[in-house]
């Protein structure tokens, strides 16, 4: 048991997918494990552990933005040894062949900041994807039909962005999808030796001004975790 997830010892799977949303991670482990169990309640960040195809997996809710998936990470794979962690979450789109629903994974997760920034003073960092989880993503997307994205993605710190310029250069220089977390994630597993991931579904577009109504975007996430846990067992 944590400060921030109340799990006993050995609850915790050694693989965990990471929406932002609690109540999205219920939906998941509710949906695609069997036998799932309520494992983390504290502040109401949901987590559940259950079984895959008789691999045990957790679905553990971050919160939005880095500092609160950095909390999680960190005592997932500090406290419980956890060594694979899939994003699951959405993102906005930012270049044209991006559509609403389209699979975006991220191979690398360009940042302005990340709770990780002091540790490396001048250094600017690229955090980057597992190699192994990334090839094994694409494979499940091509096996299921689906034609994914594979790129940069910017994490930014905030939701409400007032810098349109930012966002220009971030289209200008191939970015793309923007979304609040995993370039910390990246920086965490680089850091422990841990194996990370995202797979992101768009549910909104920052040049359309198109998005997916709340209603329907749980019915658009199935093909992301049913990706992201393929690719944690390939």
């Amino acid at each position: 048991m944590t400060i921030h997830i109340g799990a006993k010892p050995g609850q915790i799977a050694d693989t965990v997918l990471m929406p932002g949303d609690p109540y999205r991670a219920r939906w998941a482990a509710q949906t695609f494990l069997d036998n799932a169990e309520l494992v983390n309640e504290v502040r109401g960040m949901l987590g559940y552990t259950g079984t895959w195809r008789g691999h045990r997996v957790t679905v553990q809710g971050s919160g939005m933005g880095m500092p609160s998936l950095s909390i999680y990470a960190n005592e997932l794979i500090r406290d419980y040894g956890a060594k694979t962690l899939i994003r699951i979450g959405s993102c906005g789109g930012m270049q044209p062949q991006v559509k609403i629903r389209d699979i975006i994974i991220a191979m690398t997760a360009s940042t302005l900041s990340t709770p990780s920034r002091g540790i490396f003073r001048e250094l600017n960092f690229a955090p980057a994807a597992d190699w192994g989880l990334l090839r094994a993503a694409v494979t499940a997307c091509e096996a299921r039909g689906i034609a994914p994205h594979v790129g940069g993605i910017y994490s930014s710190d905030v939701f409400y962005d007032e810098r349109p310029d930012l966002n220009d250069q971030m289209v200008r220089h191939g970015i793309l999808g923007v979304e609040m977390e995993a370039a910390e994630l990246y920086t965490l597993a680089a850091r422990h030796g841990a194996r990370a991931l995202a797979v992101l579904t768009v549910s909104d577009h920052l040049g359309t001004g198109e998005a997916l109504p709340s209603e329907d975007r749980e019915k658009s996430f199935g093909d992301m975790v049913e990706i992201a846990l393929e690719a944690a067992f390939a």
